[in-house]
């Protein structure tokens, strides 16, 4: 199977990211705690984001050093494999806080990819 390019998988961390903030659009902590609906559909956005960033070249990570790459990836390992550990009030505060610097920087190089900004 041929490799996806770059391009695709930054537009697949934008297109889960603006899903999960359409549905997380003023949910409070409360409201996001008792909604097991919204929890998995973060989880799995999360899961989408994490999974694509791992074939993001380091020379775009290289350009935005205020995202902590590492946890990008990771946070799929732990909604595989530790599930149980993460509480909801930390992909509440993860959507909130950390996403739209993540989405940001993604559009960002989609728009450089596209010709749009130099580089």
């Amino acid at each position: 199977m041929k490799p996806r390019n770059v391009s695709l998988r930054l537009n697949d961390m934008v297109e889960a990211a603006g899903h999960v903030r359409a549905v997380m659009d003023g949910v409070s902590i409360e409201a996001f705690e008792s909604d097991w609906q919204k929890r998995w559909l973060v989880e799995r956005g999360m899961e989408i984001i994490s999974e694509a960033s791992r074939h993001i070249p380091d020379s775009i990570k290289a350009r935005h050093p205020a995202i902590p790459w590492h946890k990008v990836a990771g946070i799929g390992n732990v909604l595989r494999h530790d599930y149980e550990r993460l509480a909801p009030d930390i992909l509440w505060k993860l959507v909130r806080d950390d996403l739209p610097l993540l989405e940001q920087a993604c559009r960002a190089e989609l728009a450089i990819a596209s010709g749009l900004k130099k580089k």
